[in-house]
């Protein structure tokens, strides 16, 4: 993993630890929660992908593609592969997490507070995604 996305990554997991701990509630750290996990979703897919050795160089995956229908996130995805989409074994579970972690991103960044439930919810999709995608073997 490139040091700019290990980067991206313990940021991410240093916001969800602060949320966690924070006495005043997870439901204060809201905004920041929903974007922190959009943009670690964005950067575990991209490392899933470079370890699997079909990500072109330069290439990046927007995290609007996210909320698409799965065959079109393949299609736009597969413009960015120097590989056929269908050859990456985990891809379909990948993009399933992905998509419930973008689906109410905005809602969750932009829109009234909502419960703890639905925040520690989402932190464990973002952690289930992340086990995921790290423990692919290389190519």
């Amino acid at each position: 993993m490139e040091d700019k996305n290990k980067g991206i990554l313990n940021e991410v997991l240093d916001e969800i630890e602060w949320a966690l701990k924070d006495p005043k509630g997870i439901v204060a750290h809201q905004r920041r929660i929903a974007f922190a996990l959009s943009l670690g979703a964005i950067t575990l897919m991209e490392n899933y992908l470079n370890n699997k050795g079909v990500l072109k160089k330069g290439a990046k995956i927007n995290h609007l593609w996210l909320k698409k229908k799965k065959e079109n996130v393949k299609s736009l995805i597969s413009k960015h592969l120097i590989s056929p989409i269908e050859n990456l074994e985990k891809i379909d579970s990948i993009l399933d997490k992905a998509f419930n972690l973008e689906k109410e991103r905005n809602e969750i960044a932009y829109g009234k507070p909502v419960s703890e439930d639905k925040l520690k919810e989402k932190i464990n999709l973002f952690l289930e995604l992340k086990k995921e995608a790290e423990n692919e073997p290389e190519n």
